[in-house]
């Protein structure tokens, strides 16, 4: 969808009706204060939040919005690695890899997790239930090595563990079908 045919308030509309109201309130906000282009992370965090990922056509009208380049935007949006243009799958899995992980082997259990799901991490899988993530740190060292899916914490998880923690999920989504 181009939203850049008509005239300049005709854009702003189809801009604005693009985004959730409060991400245009916030920009409206932002847009009122001195270097408003530096809170661009900001209304990033913000839609991201709201929806998971950020789509290419709402990046578009927050570029427009914001008066900020579109390449410029995406360029934002594509390095920082806390955000995404991709929907996330209906569970996220976070490895943690954190130090008293890694010591206990969570390098092992991503490893399985790749090879049972055939992804990497910052993918999805094919039917869009998985998506893969490291983590620095989850916070629950004493519970080493950890695997938080969704937001379930799996404690002291081995790589033989693997198939049945998936399974759970899989079972998951067949019930809620």
């Amino acid at each position: 969808m181009s939203f850049f045919t008509g005239t300049k308030e005709e854009i702003e509309k189809k801009c604005k009706k693009e985004l959730p109201e409060d991400i245009v309130l916030f920009i409206e906000k932002c847009m009122k204060k001195p270097h408003s282009e530096s809170n661009l992370i900001a209304v990033l965090h913000k839609l991201q939040n709201k929806l998971g990922y950020l789509p290419k056509e709402k990046l578009q009208a927050v570029a427009y919005l914001m008066n900020i380049p579109a390449a410029k935007v995406s360029g934002v949006a594509t390095f920082y690695h806390y955000f995404s243009t991709k929907p996330p799958g209906k569970y996220v899995i976070s490895v943690c890899l954190g130090t008293a992980c890694h010591v206990k082997g969570s390098d092992k259990i991503l490893e399985r997790i790749q090879e049972e799901l055939g992804i990497k991490i910052g993918e999805t899988t094919s039917d869009g239930l998985f998506t893969l993530e490291g983590a620095r740190c989850i916070g629950t060292c004493a519970l080493a090595p950890v695997v938080k899916i969704g937001d379930d914490i799996h404690p002291k998880v081995t790589p033989a563990q693997i198939p049945e923690i998936l399974e759970t999920y899989f079972k998951k989504s067949k019930e809620s079908k």
